[in-house]
């Protein structure tokens, strides 16, 4: 093709495109001076004009252009009819091509002459489409087939519109950044020209055939996730021509036809929405180019489609599919952190954080097809959110209307995106087509579920993958690996990680099973697993921090500390008090869970409750557990005797100095989603909780009985996006188990920062940034001063003492991997973690001080469970060896003083101490470390006795 007609086809496009849009906009004009009534007439008319224009251009042009129109005709749900009826006719009715040039193709392409080849050729073709037509014949052997012959020249045209598309839609997106479809653009460069290869359309042909088990006689017994659909056997192929059985069926634009033969269309679009879900999450290979032109309807009962042309097919790779099915799942369920996590496992990066308009999108794109008569009140719909999408981005980040406009929030859109959105909006038109509502979420829900699920129930016994691959450290190691895949066969394990430090060095680092019910992915070092009550240890270690810096004294009254927390009775309570959990406030926050649970997520009103409560017995007397006022009581003394946020104080005091950037938390940032564990439940440990006698020290709002029902409950909250950001202080902690155990180890040794990490260890630990940033896309460079300046007008407004975390800028950085700049600074001043000599306390009697012994015995009571903020463990002569903490559903976090011994165990299914009490027990024996009481993993009665719930 040669300049000349390159430069003409360039002309047409515009001129075309230039002439509608100023007649759109002469009728704006126009309908401000003419009746109400005439309105509607008026924009029908100008619908029809501009729609034989569109015609016009695309049949005088062909290529590219036709695959537009086939696309936009499809689309009755959101376009005008005028332009549905006519641009209709492109699915399968452009001018045909002359015989002798179909017939100059085939015996080319086989090398014989058409009586050589066919006993019959009908001259009349049966289409005729962008890139090629289709004629019915009878081969010699007598086989009735259809032969496809691609237009001659066909080849160069594609090629050179998928250029002046590329350069309409960069101009496009330099004009308007918001309306960048260059991912778009970009996938169907690469993949358009496959179209044009006959013999890879023949394989593909097979594949999805031996894919959806096609038979030609009708199955009634068939499982659930089979498909009842026809697709052509292929008889022979070149690049050019592909000859494939002849079926006789009944085209989907005609109405007349389909009903005359009974067809139930609501069946048929159904059957083929389902066979759409098979090949995207069963099999991972899907057609890409659902239009009805590619469909046809079988004439004999029972009537099923039978899919043509699989020219344009797209491969995912298991974790593309699995990604997609989880984002499908999280949107049926409102699930912001499986949607979140989905997103980053495909490579979809959004530069702002907006995890609920992300959500609405997502769930706009699966949603319920419409009629097409209800395509304006659609396109109204879709709209007004669209707005309401953009007015959220204009606030958030303080833009004026012409920044907001330039503004595009996502910064990277993956191609394997692009066929799949391409495929959801042709089935979705198809639907509007056929005049039926098709309910997405209903019909490819299976199919979505069966890709997760059939990874995720594989146990150990299936699954060589499921201890993930690292070097074992030890032969403890070793047999604790096998010990894991036996609770694994034996379904006590979902997913775990177990780290274990002995005399300063790692002696276990092991991470097991899969990410969550819905999620097969494997856990990794890096994993980061809810570890409830756990928290506290961490927020206890913070507060003595803070007395081992002189910012605080244990004897201290916190009415001094906080003001606001004078009254009510509460004026002689201290700092030891809170420690101890003899403060009296046990039930301070009890009736949240009954009035209403989510303002635990809300920091400020949980300290204005603090501030509010009443003590129920005097300080110091009585030793109950403060299973969730001991967060926010700590956490209000920590934000007001040091003058910092929680977070910060978190971060100087261990993150930074321990080298465990990225994998402790109170409370997640955003951009961690994909690292997350999320939670179930072992119902049969619940059951066996239930039926337990209560037990002394816990308060009387949080007995067995009630904890069995308030278990129930906790993996459905705390998987929730908006609690997973929380500062829950006594309940919220996010951490690997290498990060929790290097917390341990460092308490064990009186605060001295152990040697770094295990190298075996992959990713190293401490190589996240504490607080995620996604690297850009490179933007244009008109742009970047710009786009540099929004994302620092919205970082100086999110420094304002704002507490709420639900939209966070993700600005730009070269390297995700870096360290954060925290870590950098410890470094520059030879602080670094690495030197094996930096302390994080300097009191030499700090164990004391965790554990209340010593010159701490009068601050804590004598017999009572907890030391000062750590559950503290005794020796079968009555002395105290340890201390730690452990988290409603087993994970556990303690350290053994004598032995220079500590372990984490993080895990997601909840049990009740079963698991991490039998693997603890074995690491103990191995290691000649006595076990501490209520660690007892023999049987499989749950202990009640041991540090279940704390």
């Amino acid at each position: 093709m040669g300049w000349g007609n390159i430069f003409k086809r360039r002309v047409k496009v515009f001129s075309v495109a230039l002439v509608i849009y100023l007649n759109y906009k002469a009728v704006q004009q126009r309908e401000k001076w003419i009746n109400k009534s005439k309105r509607a007439a008026l924009w029908e008319k100008a619908h029809e004009r501009n729609a034989k224009r569109v015609l016009n251009l695309i049949i005088e042009l062909e290529g590219l252009w036709v695959k537009l129109g086939q696309y936009l005709s499809t689309r009755a749900d959101v376009l005008p009819e005028a332009y549905i009826s006519l641009l209709r006719q492109l699915q399968d009715s452009l001018p045909p091509r002359p015989l002798e040039e179909v017939c100059q193709t085939i015996q080319k392409e086989f090398g014989k002459t058409m009586d050589d080849l066919f006993a019959d050729f009908v001259e009349e073709p049966l289409a005729t489409a962008s890139i090629a037509q289709v004629h019915r014949a009878t081969l010699i052997n007598g086989q009735e087939v259809v032969v496809k012959v691609q237009h001659q020249g066909i080849k160069a045209i594609i090629l050179e519109d998928l250029k002046n598309a590329k350069s309409i839609v960069d101009w496009i997106a330099w004009a308007e950044p918001q309306y960048d479809f260059n991912p778009m653009i970009d996938e169907w460069c690469k993949e358009a020209p496959k179209e044009l290869d006959f013999d890879n359309e023949a394989e593909n042909t097979r594949t999805v055939s031996r894919n959806l088990g096609c038979k030609k006689s009708h199955d009634e017994n068939r499982p659930s996730n089979h498909v009842n659909v026809l697709i052509p056997e292929v008889v022979q192929s070149t690049e050019s021509v592909l000859i494939l059985e002849y079926m006789d069926g009944i085209r989907l634009n005609d109405s007349a036809s389909l009903e005359a033969f009974g067809v139930d269309k609501q069946k048929i679009v159904e059957e083929i929405t389902r066979a759409y879900a098979h090949q995207i999450y069963v099999d991972g290979f899907f057609n890409g180019d659902p239009h009805p032109g590619n469909f046809l309807v079988s004439k004999q009962a029972p009537h099923r489609p039978v899919l043509l042309d699989f020219g344009l097919t797209k491969k995912l790779s298991s974790s593309t599919k699995q990604a997609l099915a989880k984002m499908f799942l999280a949107s049926a369920e409102g699930d912001h952190v499986a949607l979140l996590s989905a997103f980053s496992e495909m490579g979809l990066k959004l530069r702002l954080d907006m995890p609920e308009q992300a959500m609405e999108v997502t769930t706009i794109f699966f949603r319920s097809s419409t009629l097409a008569n209800e395509a304006p009140q659609t396109l109204k719909s879709l709209a007004e959110q669209r707005d309401r999408n953009m007015k959220v981005i204009q606030e958030k980040m303080q833009l004026n209307q012409k920044e907001v406009k330039r503004f595009n929030p996502v910064d990277a859109f993956p191609g394997d995106i692009v066929i799949f959105s391409r495929v959801l909006n042709l089935l979705r038109g198809l639907s509007s087509i056929m005049n039926v509502r098709i309910e997405y979420r209903d019909i490819m829900r299976p199919f979505a579920e069966s890709v997760l699920l059939g990874n995720i129930n594989k146990r150990p016994a299936a699954n060589t993958q499921w201890i993930y691959n690292t070097p074992i450290h030890s032969d403890v190691e070793a047999k604790l690996r096998q010990l894991l895949v036996e609770l694994g066969n034996s379904d006590k394990i979902l997913g775990i990680q177990v780290c274990a430090y002995k005399d300063g060095e790692v002696v276990i680092d092991t991470a097991a099973g899969v990410l969550g019910r819905y999620d097969p992915r494997p856990v990794q070092p890096d994993t980061l697993f809810s570890v409830f009550s756990a928290t506290k240890g961490i927020t206890a270690g913070m507060l003595h921090w803070l007395v081992d810096n002189g910012k605080l004294k244990l004897e201290e009254n916190v009415a001094n500390i906080w003001p606001e927390f004078r009254g009510n009775g509460k004026e002689l309570i201290k700092v030891h008090h809170v420690l101890n959990h003899t403060s009296g406030l046990h039930n301070a926050m009890a009736d949240l869970r009954a009035e209403n649970p989510l303002v635990i997520s809300e920091w400020d009103e949980c300290l204005k409750l603090i501030e509010a409560s009443v003590p129920e017995t005097e300080p110091g007397k009585l030793q109950l557990y403060h299973y969730l006022s001991f967060g926010w009581l700590c956490g209000g003394i920590i934000e007001h005797a040091s003058g910092k946020k929680f977070q910060d104080v978190l971060k100087e005091a261990f993150i930074h100095p321990l080298g465990i950037e990225g994998e402790l938390y109170v409370g997640i940032p955003p951009g961690v989603e994909s690292r997350l564990a999320s939670l179930t439940l072992d119902t049969d440990d619940l059951n066996k909780l239930s039926t337990m006698s209560n037990r002394a020290e816990l308060p009387s709002t949080f007995q067995l009985s009630n904890i069995a029902e308030f278990a129930s409950t906790m993996p459905v909250f705390f998987n929730i996006l908006n609690t997973r950001r929380a500062i829950i202080p006594a309940a919220n902690g996010h951490c690997s188990a290498r990060a929790l155990a290097r917390y341990y180890a460092a308490l064990v040794d009186g605060g001295v920062v152990p040697l770094p990490h295990s190298s075996a260890s992959n990713p190293p630990l401490g190589s996240h940034p504490h607080n995620p940033s996604f690297p850009s896309k490179k933007t244009q460079k008109k742009q970047k001063s710009k786009q540099t300046t929004m994302v620092d007008a919205a970082l100086k407004n999110k420094t304002n003492g704002s507490r709420e975390i639900g939209y966070t800028i993700i600005v730009n950085e070269s390297n995700i991997g870096s360290s954060s700049t925290g870590t950098t600074d410890c470094t520059a001043n030879g602080d670094s973690p690495q030197n094996g000599n930096r302390k994080i306390f300097s009191n030499p009697r700090i164990h004391d001080a965790f554990m209340g012994v010593g010159e701490y015995g009068n601050l804590s009571l004598p017999d009572g469970t907890f030391g000062l903020g750590f559950r503290r463990f005794k020796s079968k002569d009555g002395c105290f060896t340890g201390f730690g903490h452990s988290g409603m559903g087993g994970s556990t976090g303690f350290c053994d003083i004598k032995n220079r011994f500590a372990i984490a165990v993080t895990l997601n299914k909840m049990s009740f101490g079963g698991v991490s009490a039998k693997i603890i027990e074995l690491v103990c024996s191995e290691l000649n470390i006595p076990l501490p009481e209520g660690f007892s993993g023999s049987g499989e009665r749950v202990d009640a006795s041991g540090p279940l719930i704390n």
